[in-house]
């Protein structure tokens, strides 16, 4: 089969290292790729949100299924036109990608649903916003409504704090149209984890837990990133906490979103805090998570182009996980979350048989690796414990540390 893979970031790079071992697959494709893909596919220069011209690609390249990776062109409708034009895809369409796309529709579907999460109010007007928050007090969140490339949130530890978020997104546009609309959450206290599933309208298939670690800096500190590193599975993650997840979380999210004449097909995330009370929803995304996917489908067992197949044809994909431990750190060029330089050289990385590497914003200048994002990449190791995957990873990075230009956290997998 022919199969393209949408996307330039760590989370498709991933998905087409597994892929590309699959004896299923003939032809690998990447629109647009990046500097890593190159090895394990044919990239092809059309970007993520051209849709006809993917289409058009699709077509003539006699293509039998796309995996969408980004958040942008499902909320643009791709897998709506791929369909129409009798294509295989995997991803929602835009109405049910609505889930991750605004975060007031998810909040009200998942009150409407029984979904347990954080108690909420919507606001578009900044003094009713500053009114709630003074009431409610601090520590308090405050959301982007809409795609902020994981950037569009704030946990305020004050009332100041919070006040200044709401004048930022409010007043300010600091996210455009994505925060015309915000969205203000009590602040759920507990430990993090995400549960990602393959889901074919009310069939739902999960994965193993992730824990991600979203601040910029040791010890969870500095601003929220679109995540600097994970881990896979999680011990304190139990399966029963992953069972009741699984039932009370994407299994309801699913039906309901049946039951709302949208049925969700693509991979579902649940960002979820365990609290005293169980676990509940953070957050809804509507495709793989990044950076949860670079240490999730290293340790699937089954062939990945067959699990997309099974959940398309509404088989089970009876999936199946190595016994180890997966631990990801991202590597970020200089100022990122903010604004920082592209086309910086990368060093030659010498991994270990364990250790493996995910390129994310990188992109090939003269033969050479060179920066070209946020998010450069990720140094990953799978062993049989956290301990021993962690080593491996720092291990690897070390080939990094005379480079300029780059940072990483240097506690991701040595607490939870």
């Amino acid at each position: 089969m022919n199969v393209l893979v949408i996307g330039k970031g760590g989370r498709e790079h991933s998905i087409l290292m597994k892929l590309a071992e699959s004896e299923r697959v003939d032809n690998l494709y990447a629109a647009p790729g990046n500097g890593g893909i190159t090895q394990h596919a044919t990239c092809v220069d059309i970007n993520e949100t051209e849709i006809d011209k993917l289409i058009d690609f699709a077509l003539t390249n006699q293509v039998d299924l796309t995996v969408v990776g980004p958040e942008n062109p499902l909320l643009d409708g791709i897998a709506n036109r791929f369909q129409a034009e009798g294509l295989k895809v995997f991803a929602p369409t835009k109405e049910a990608a609505l889930l991750e796309g605004s975060k007031s529709f998810a909040k009200e579907f998942m009150q409407k649903y029984d979904i347990p999460t954080a108690g909420y109010a919507t606001f578009t007007d900044a003094e009713a916003a500053k009114k709630h928050i003074k009431e409610s007090g601090a520590p308090i969140v405050i959301k982007a409504d809409g795609l902020a490339a994981g950037k569009g949130v704030v946990v305020a530890e004050t009332v100041e704090e919070a006040v200044e978020a709401v004048d930022s997104m409010l007043v300010d546009k600091a996210f455009a149209d994505a925060g015309e609309t915000i969205v203000i959450e009590e602040c759920l206290v507990g430990k993090e984890f995400s549960l990602m599933a393959f889901v074919n309208e009310g069939n739902v298939y999960p994965m193993i837990p992730a824990r991600d670690h979203k601040r910029a800096f040791d010890n969870d500190e500095g601003p929220n990133t679109g995540g600097m590193g994970a881990y896979a599975p999680v011990e304190d993650i139990t399966s029963e906490i992953v069972s009741f997840t699984t039932r009370e979380v994407l299994q309801k999210a699913a039906d309901g979103m049946m039951e709302e004449g949208c049925p969700f097909t693509g991979i579902l995330y649940a960002g979820l805090m365990q609290t005293e009370d169980g676990p509940k929803v953070i957050e809804f995304n509507t495709r793989f998570g990044d950076p949860e996917t670079q240490v999730v489908l290293p340790l699937l067992e089954n062939d990945l182009a067959q699990v997309f197949s099974d959940v398309l044809d509404g088989n089970d994909p009876q999936l199946q996980w190595e016994d180890s431990i997966a631990v990801g750190v991202v590597v970020a060029s200089n100022g990122y979350p903010g604004s920082y330089d592209k086309g910086v050289s990368l060093p030659n990385f010498n991994p270990s048989e364990s250790a493996y590497i995910v390129h994310a914003g990188t992109k090939k200048v003269e033969g050479k690796l060179v920066s070209d994002g946020g998010r450069v990449l990720l140094v990953g190791a799978k062993e049989s414990s956290i301990a021993d995957a962690t080593s491996e990873v720092y291990q690897t990075l070390t080939d990094l540390d005379n480079s300029k230009g780059f940072f990483y956290r240097n506690d991701i997998g040595k607490h939870s």
